[in-house]
This record gives structure tokens, sequence and C-alpha cells, in this order.
């Protein structure tokens, strides 16, 4: 049992995730060495690898240890197979809804979850989670972080799309425009009841903020 490929390790200051994965390559087993070859074999053109964790061998004393790793594409998890071989399972950035880490005493635990609903722009998404436990705490907290910031980016940039979609589905309602209707919804002929109402659906949905609605709302009273 190896005891340097279970120790939990440290980044120095100011390096990239990407940098921190490399660098902790050459310190790996043979075994681990081998097994990161194989999730780089099958990243895609122009994708990299950003971080990733190894699971603690206490957690996997029947099994081969499992390699869950942050691209700039997806999130992958590589099981691997007691005879050889492995098995890749990945979500793709822009379907997942979330992660959660949990750090413990001697491991970390990732569960990486994609969209349950239905969005405008997102749909047809058959949701579920994904979950990794007893990686090593600074590897997974690394993974976590580009997780989070993936997350956040392609939630903001679903949340512009859906607004964009929605829009066009109701006419219009346009933010900040001086030119645009009563409250910034459709045409000046437009019914402010039903104008209100698709605002409502809006924040109902998740699409807009309460401040935004508020915004809505009052210009449309300053129509009446």
């Amino acid at each position: 049992m190896s005891t340097d490929a279970d120790a939990a390790r440290g980044d120095a200051p100011g390096t990239t995730p990407s940098e921190a994965a490399a660098s902790t390559t050459p310190t790996e087993t043979p075994h681990i060495r081998a097994a990161l070859d194989q999730l780089r074999a099958v990243l895609v053109p122009g994708e990299t690898l950003e971080a990733y964790a190894v699971q603690r061998r206490i957690f996997a004393l029947t099994k081969r240890r499992m390699i869950v790793a942050a691209t700039s594409g997806r999130f992958i998890s590589l099981m691997r197979g007691f005879f050889g071989g492995f098995t890749p399972i990945d979500m793709r950035w822009q379907d997942i809804e979330d992660a959660h880490l949990r750090v413990g005493i001697i491991g970390a635990d990732i569960i990486v979850r994609a969209m349950k609903r239905e969005d405008l722009a997102s749909a047809n998404l058959a949701g579920g989670a994904f979950g990794a436990a007893g990686l090593r705490k600074a590897q997974a907290q690394q993974v976590y972080r580009v997780c989070q910031s993936q997350s956040q980016a392609w939630r903001e940039k679903r949340r512009v799309r859906d607004l964009d979609e929605l829009r066009a589905k109701s006419g219009g309602i346009q933010f900040g425009t001086p030119l645009s209707g009563p409250g910034g919804a459709g045409t000046d002929g437009a019914d402010p009841v039903a104008r209100l109402q698709r605002a409502k659906e809006m924040l109902a949905g998740g699409l807009i903020t309460d401040a935004e609605f508020e915004s809505i709302k009052a210009r449309i009273v300053d129509r009446l």
C-alpha cells in the first residue's frame, strides 16, 4: 500500500488548476500515471485537463481507485476495471446544475448534479447525479473550484439565453431600453396586465431577479 500516493498534496501560490494538475502527475505511482494517460486519451482536440482527484486507497480496498477530473469542457469520472481497462463517465458543463463538496478527516466527497428540469434553452436533459467518495482532499478542492466556476458561468449563459427566448415568445420584454414600450415590454398598445403577468412568470421561473421584476412593474405602472 503506497503512502505517498494517498497523501493530500498542496499547491504553490499562484498556480492555475491546469498547472497544479500537471505538477502532481510526476509524483504519482506508475498505475495512477497510466490511468491519467488513459484519461487524457479520451479528451477531444482542444480540450485541456484543468484538475483531477484520485480516490484514496482506504476507500477502494476491493477495487481499483476512481479518478475524477475537470476539463475545459466537462466533468469526467474514470472507472478502472480490476483486471485492466476503464470506463469514462462524463457530464458536459452546460448540463450541470450544481456541484457539492464535503471534506472529511481522511478524504473528500464530490457530488455533481445534472439539470432535472427542461429549461427553455436547455431542453430534453435527463437529469441525475454522480458522486465520488474518499478523494484526496487538496485535489478534490481543485476539481470543485473548476466545477463551481464552470457551473456559474453556464448558469448565467442559460439565463441570458432563456430570457432571449422568452422575449421572443412573449413579444419582447426589453430591460433598460428607453425606446421600449410601457414597462419596458412590447409595443405601446400592448396590454399592461399581460406584460405584468409575463414578468411574474419570468420571476417564478428564476429568469429574472426580484430587483428586475420590481423595475419592470414600476415602468408598467408609470405608463398607466
